[in-house]
């Protein structure tokens, strides 16, 4: 019966592993899905909806072949369309039954004059500004409109997975026709859960089956052995000597040991009777054994052959998500300008080039990144550090740490975002805040207000980057003053000190930033003065708002962030015919003039970039200041 069960137990074991290795081999399916995309004709630009790449759950893999560079960009749809709209590209989008279809997309002012323009409440066009690329060759790569980017020689393969709302472009350099080989691809679950339990069970079985044989050939061995009858009736019993008598006189000689036999025989060693069933039950160890390892062999490598998705997969442990601070969005809520990952590549890609443009004194690669007081500022240091050679250079922005992102909630352009940024590898340098603005689809951000953090100075509740905020209107009434009129009310504190009807409106730091620069301005009255030079020569100062429009960014206390810049002039000039205003050993004074005396006076131009925490009107809180920068803007000789 035991050869019975052993045959049963072979047969299922081969079933099941049979079936198992069938399902990982004979009936797997396809791991993935391809979708060849195909254009209409030949254009500079392929935009993918990415509704096309979400026609299948999971991860999208794009591919992408052509001969040279080849260009791929994630990016919000409208925003990319918006990049496109006076170029002819390819759109691939789906129809009504979900399939893919291309059409080509004509430049809307095309559109316009065939009498195909959109309706009148659509989002109007943006026009390019002076300094946008033109239409024709224009470059996708290094566009700060982009949430992404590829760039690869010949091919690119990436895995995305991208949301509702957004959208790939594919170029080469804006010129060629963009590639046309694109192929879309979607993992498919070909997993197969029984496969590794089935194989393990008929691992099993098989090692039931080996171990029911040997039994069963164990238990035939010992039936088939010999069988022993009792012993007969013993003889009678006699006295020995006549048994004696009864012995051949032969046997009896050969029964007698002789002394050398004996005396042999006293020395020697017992002789060694082999024992025929220990050994036989050592064979039939061994021979369980050798059949014992292979079948334990079997099951391990049936165990541990299978990957994971030849197994079912149980209670997946799934990361809790941490409590955050609560933002109700208002309605209708516009994405944020940037995202997170978006901005910190602008932030570098800005400290890059302007760092490039310090190095190089070159204004002109500065101006791609910085415009404004910003840009006024440095076309001012380069000027005196061309000529002065120990004059050190800006510090670089940092990019290590962005500790505060507040971009713009909005869809259209300009978009300005405020940033915060520190090194972490340098405590000597100070955080650095700025604001930066893009003026439409083809353009770069570009700050133009930076300045240093002041210590220990806390910024206000702001909104987080994922929702953005919006800009207060510069002459708004709301705030504890509006955004228009707080560099005046700032240049009368810092003229008037506390006889300004300004000063109580702000704080304490405001008040010590002030008291500095009169401070400064006492000690050019008093160096007049020790050189005997006032009584042919008089100081006087003055501070007024520049024309640049303030950037205000609302807060989560309803108030605002606003950078505003002021202008900071000292005139000397001589009062008396006779006398001349000498610039001595002030290099600035000669690198900015060309000159080394006046005879009717001097003017030095300072420029000052400063961040407000603005309350609200109701709030009675004073306002705030952040930070400050300031910079030698010009020297002049009046004539």
């Amino acid at each position: 019966m035991r050869f019975v069960w052993a045959v049963v137990a072979f047969v299922l074991a081969t079933l099941l592993i049979g079936a198992g290795i069938a399902q990982r081999t004979v009936f797997v399916g396809p791991s993935s899905e391809e979708l060849v995309l195909e254009t209409s004709q030949p254009e500079p630009y392929t935009l993918i909806d990415g509704a096309v790449l979400r026609t299948q759950p999971g991860l999208q893999s794009l591919i992408i072949r052509g001969d040279g560079e080849l260009f791929a960009a994630v990016g919000r749809t409208a925003d990319m369309e918006a990049w496109l709209s006076d170029a002819t590209y390819n759109s691939i989008t789906l129809n009504d039954d979900g399939a893919p279809v291309t059409t080509v997309v004509e430049p809307e002012d095309a559109a316009d004059a065939d009498g195909d323009s959109a309706d009148a409440t659509a989002t109007p066009t943006p026009t390019p500004t002076e300094d946008a690329a033109a239409t024709t060759g224009r470059n996708p790569a290094g566009s700060d409109l982009w949430l992404d980017s590829f760039s690869e020689q010949d091919q690119i393969i990436t895995d995305t997975q991208l949301p509702e709302g957004t959208s790939m472009l594919i170029a080469r350099d804006g010129t060629e026709p963009a590639p046309d080989d694109i192929v879309v691809s979607w993992p498919l679950d070909n997993s197969t859960p029984l496969a590794g339990p089935l194989m393990a069970a008929g691992g099993l079985m098989l090692a039931i089956g080996i171990v029911l044989y040997i039994l069963g050939i164990r238990h035939q061995r010992r039936g088939r052995g010999p069988r022993r009858k009792g012993p007969g009736p013993l003889p009678a019993t006699e006295p020995i000597d006549v048994a004696i008598d009864k012995v051949p006189e032969k046997e009896a000689i050969e029964q007698k040991p002789s002394d050398e036999g004996a005396t042999a025989g006293a020395d020697a060693e017992p002789e060694q009777t082999p024992d025929p069933k220990g050994t036989a039950k050592r064979v039939a160890l061994t021979r369980r054994r050798r059949f014992a390892i292979p079948a334990l062999a079997l099951v391990a490598v049936v165990a541990t052959g299978c990957s994971a998705d030849s197994w079912p997969q149980f209670g997946t442990e799934t990361a809790t998500p941490s409590p955050t601070p609560t933002v109700i969005a208002p309605e209708n809520q516009k994405p944020p300008a940037v995202t997170e990952a978006q901005a910190k590549r602008i932030l570098e890609s800005v400290s890059g080039t302007v760092a490039t443009a310090d190095a190089e004194l070159d204004i002109d690669l500065a101006a791609t990144r910085l415009d404004g007081a910003a840009l006024t500022a440095r076309r001012t240091d380069y000027t005196l550090r061309g000529a002065i050679a120990d004059r050190p250079a800006p510090a670089v922005i940092p990019t290590d740490d962005v500790e505060i992102l507040l971009p713009q909630a909005t869809d259209a352009w300009p978009r300005t975002v405020l940033m915060l940024s520190k090194s972490n590898e340098d405590d000597s340098v100070a955080p650095v805040i700025f604001t930066m603005s893009q003026q439409d689809p083809w353009s770069n951000y570009k700050i133009s207000y930076l300045a240093e953090m002041q210590a220990s100075v806390e910024l206000p509740a702001l909104a987080p980057a994922w929702a953005g905020t919006t800009l207060v209107p510069p002459d708004t009434t709301f705030l504890a003053i509006a955004p228009n009129e707080l560099a005046t009310a700032f240049s009368d504190v810092v003229d008037a000190g506390d006889k300004s009807a300004s000063y109580d409106l702000f704080d304490d730091g405001t008040h010590e930033l002030a008291a500095t620069i009169q401070a400064s301005r006492q000690s050019v009255v008093d160096s007049l003065a020790e050189k005997k030079a006032s009584e042919t020569s008089k100081a006087e100062f003055g501070m007024d708002p520049t024309t640049d429009v303030p950037v205000s960014m609302a807060t989560l206390d309803s108030g605002a962030i606003v950078s505003v810049s002021v202008l900071d002039s000292e005139t000397i000039t001589p009062t008396s015919s006779d006398a001349v205003i000498k610039f001595g050993e002030d290099p600035v004074a000669k690198a900015l003039t060309g000159v080394d005396q006046s005879a009717k006076g001097v003017k030095t131009t300072y420029s000052m970039q400063l961040f407000f925490s603005v309350p609200t009107q109701v709030s009675g809180e004073q306002v705030r200041l952040l930070a400050v920068h300031q910079d030698v803007l010009n020297v002049e000789v009046i004539k």
